[in-house]
């Protein structure tokens, strides 16, 4: 049986999938790379974004189409928009036969085979226990370097625009026994680097204190120490010092932070429930800066969440400058069902504004990721090869510790390799380099 699965949105969903092709392949369940050749397709979904729902809206269209013309197939949605939409997906005009949440996948095999009977399936029960530490996922990069490794399930932040505590449920951790063991198979397997996944790992707390984030990172740091460790996403009221000066302790743990931030506005900050101001972002991050000299730092940005006023946006862009991000990911707001938003506040500003709103935002953070880059001109860094670049097969790339994608000649080397690239040139995405003699 062959099993075709498209994933969209967080890493998180890239390792759940890798968990929900363990599961099938105990099944019988093999993975193809064409729906044509498909017995089975799912498509793991995100619904932090009305544009994320609606591509996926898209390709079930197509998927339906090719049932619609006689092609044997069971079409699953897992992930985030099943769990929010529920019932609703299997009454649409979509022919989907299985809705599967995300703390669900155990129960995957049953279901397919309940829609092989000709009955639609559907198990959307969130829980406060599955964190799926048992299941060895099955690795769908291939490229054999990278690997994602949940460390915890779920999210207590009740931010108002945000449909993650809905669509995920609770924060729980996962036995950090597991994750070692987990993370000592990527070593024997060859990989180079691990990222710790979590919607706040800054939260993980293992048996009520027994182990926290920063005993958990400095535990993995000493596994290997050629296999750089990352984690994401941090929140900025939970990012300790003792987190920051294990990342300054280990040359392995890279030296990257993405640290959403959302508005520089503290009125807008309370009014999307962030719990923290703007005063306290930037002492972190100051903190951040003097334990972690040489740290890169990333963030996200809503443009015309509501109520937000011209002057609110003019200090979202004072933030940027005044942190100088290294880049960024910037979104308009979009409304999502039963958040906060949603049901207490009004989407008040126009399409029109919060467009372009978005665009002057993208223009600072352009200048910004520019001057960042240029400071690194010149500076010779150590690149983990990911693969060869889209524009030319006589050049690799990879990123330093600070994450940063660096393009350079392909000589000898290949992916996997770590090597020492010194930077010539740049645009606002991405650094070019020389290997040095």
């Amino acid at each position: 049986m062959k099993l075709y699965i498209e994933t969209y949105g967080c890493q998180m969903n890239v390792a759940d999938s890798e968990v929900v092709v363990s599961i099938l392949a105990k099944s019988g369940y093999e993975v193809t790379n064409t729906h044509e050749d498909a017995n089975l397709v799912l498509i793991n979904t995100c619904s932090i974004r009305e544009n994320a729902e609606q591509r996926v809206r898209g390709r079930l269209q197509l998927f339906a189409s090719l049932k619609r013309k006689g092609h044997e197939l069971l079409i699953g949605v897992i992930g985030c928009m099943a769990e929010r939409l529920k019932e609703k997906l299997l009454e649409e005009e979509y022919l989907v036969d299985l809705v599967v949440g995300p703390d669900a996948y155990r129960d995957l095999p049953k279901l397919v085979a309940t829609a092989e009977s000709g009955q639609k399936a559907i198990n959307v029960l969130l829980s406060r226990e599955e964190t799926y530490s048992d299941i060895s996922p099955v690795r769908l990069d291939k490229n054999g370097v990278s690997a994602f490794v949940s460390i915890m399930r779920g999210c207590d932040n009740i931010c108002a625009f945000c449909v993650v505590p809905f669509t995920r449920g609770r924060e729980r951790s996962r036995d950090p026994k597991t994750i070692a063991i987990e993370i000592q198979k990527l070593i024997d397997s060859g990989y180079k680097e691990v990222t710790l996944l979590g919607q706040n790992v800054d939260k993980y707390d293992w048996n009520n204190g027994e182990m926290k984030f920063a005993q958990l990172l400095e535990t993995v740091a000493q596994m290997s120490d050629t296999m750089r460790v990352r984690f994401a996403t941090s929140y900025p009221q939970h990012m300790t010092d003792d987190v920051l000066h294990t990342m300054a302790k280990y040359e392995n743990i890279c030296k990257y932070i993405h640290l959403p931030v959302q508005s520089g506005s503290s009125k807008m900050l309370d009014a999307m429930k962030r719990g923290y101001t703007r005063e306290w972002y930037l002492e972190r991050i100051s903190a951040i800066r003097s334990i972690v000299p040489e740290v890169s730092i990333s963030s996200d940005f809503i443009a015309g969440f509501c109520s937000e006023t011209e002057e609110d946006h003019k200090e979202t862009m004072s933030l940027m400058k005044e942190v100088g991000f290294d880049y960024s990911y910037m979104f308009k707001y979009s409304e999502r069902p039963n958040t906060y938003a949603h049901r207490k506040l009004t989407d008040d500003v126009s399409e029109e504004v919060k467009g372009r709103r978005l665009s002057e935002i993208i223009d600072v953070q352009t200048q910004l990721s520019l001057k960042s880059n240029q400071r690194d001109i010149g500076k010779v860094f150590e690149v983990l090869i990911e693969g060869v670049s889209k524009k030319s097969d006589e050049n690799l790339f990879g990123r330093n510790t600070q994450n940063k994608v660096i393009v350079f000649p392909r000589k000898n080397y290949a992916i996997g390799d770590f090597v020492n690239v010194r930077v010539t040139s740049c645009t606002s995405a991405t650094l070019k380099g020389e290997l040095p003699e």
